[in-house]
């Protein structure tokens, strides 16, 4: 039982943080109908600006929110303006070809992160890195549970931002009919430009409070990039709650996998709660909680 315990609270930390970077990727395909293959490229930008502003400016890796997500916001906006609505504004362009812009802007961000930190493993070890703290006799990382009510209060603020504000619904209405959102006045082409911004953003605040206990290197942005489709699937396009229960359901998978079955088979058991989830439940958790 005490194994369970743990295993059910590893899963649940780390499925928090998934629910962050896939909330971003949720809200960018839900608007824009297509993959962002550079979700993970964004969020390993992010994680290196962390690293730099920790390493050369000695600024605690949580505070860094404030400067990688304003970074990463206008670094998304830029990517889509000047790259993605181009191609959106063609007709005659399908638009797998926005799909594989997206692959081409990940392997430049790569290549330039290479190009300035080399390849190797870099990491952010503070004095909470390897903190625990027991509840009984089941242990909790400081850092995993700080990441995790740090997800949980970016999914309820952007739930509101949706909810309640203008331009969240303005985004909301593009996301699921964008011609009669754009018959009511919806202005759909900055609407994508914040979108993809407020997505990258998102990723870049994961980026952040994952640095502390993982390590960064140029292409760890594929992996979080595969994750965070999954997730997205598993959440229902748009849905920042569904995100979370995504997320959620991932991480307990990977736990779980990783505990009775092997550390090898933690990705293919997400995987294949994915397919069933397609096969069963095609408009993921956002279907069943209509969210």
């Amino acid at each position: 039982m005490e194994v369970f315990l743990q295993t059910l609270v590893s899963g649940i930390l780390k499925g928090g943080l998934y629910g962050l970077i896939g909330m971003g990727m949720s809200l960018i395909m839900g608007v824009m109908g297509i993959i962002n293959l550079a979700h993970g490229a964004l969020m390993m930008v992010g994680m290196y600006v962390t690293f730099a502003c920790f390493t050369y400016a000695g600024i605690d890796p949580y505070l860094t929110i404030f400067i990688s997500m304003p970074s990463l916001f206008l670094l998304g906006m830029l990517i889509q303006k000047y790259t993605l609505n181009p191609l959106m504004e063609v007709d005659s362009i399908l638009p797998e070809n926005q799909v594989l812009m997206t692959v081409g802007i990940a392997m430049v961000l790569t290549e330039v992160a290479r190009f300035i930190f080399s390849s190797d493993y870099k990491s952010v070890r503070t004095s909470y890195s390897g903190a625990t703290f027991f509840i009984g006799d089941i242990s909790f990382s400081v850092a995993l549970v700080t990441a995790f009510f740090i997800a949980i209060a970016f999914t309820l603020c952007m739930f509101w931002f949706l909810l309640k504000t203008d331009l969240g619904r303005s985004i909301r209405a593009t996301a699921q009919d964008k011609d009669a959102a754009r018959l009511m006045g919806v202005n759909s082409k900055r609407i994508t430009i914040l979108t993809f911004g407020l997505g990258s953003a998102l990723v870049a605040a994961a980026g952040t409070i994952l640095m502390p206990v993982y390590y960064l290197f140029p292409d760890i942005g594929g992996p979080f990039t595969r994750k965070a489709f999954v997730i997205t699937i598993l959440g229902g396009l748009g849905s920042t709650v569904g995100a979370i229960f995504g997320g959620l359901t991932l991480g307990l998978a990977e736990a779980f996998g990783a505990t009775y079955i092997g550390m090898a088979y933690d990705d293919m058991i997400g995987l294949l709660i994915f397919i069933l989830v397609l096969l069963f439940i095609p408009g993921g958790f956002k279907r069943l909680l209509k969210v």
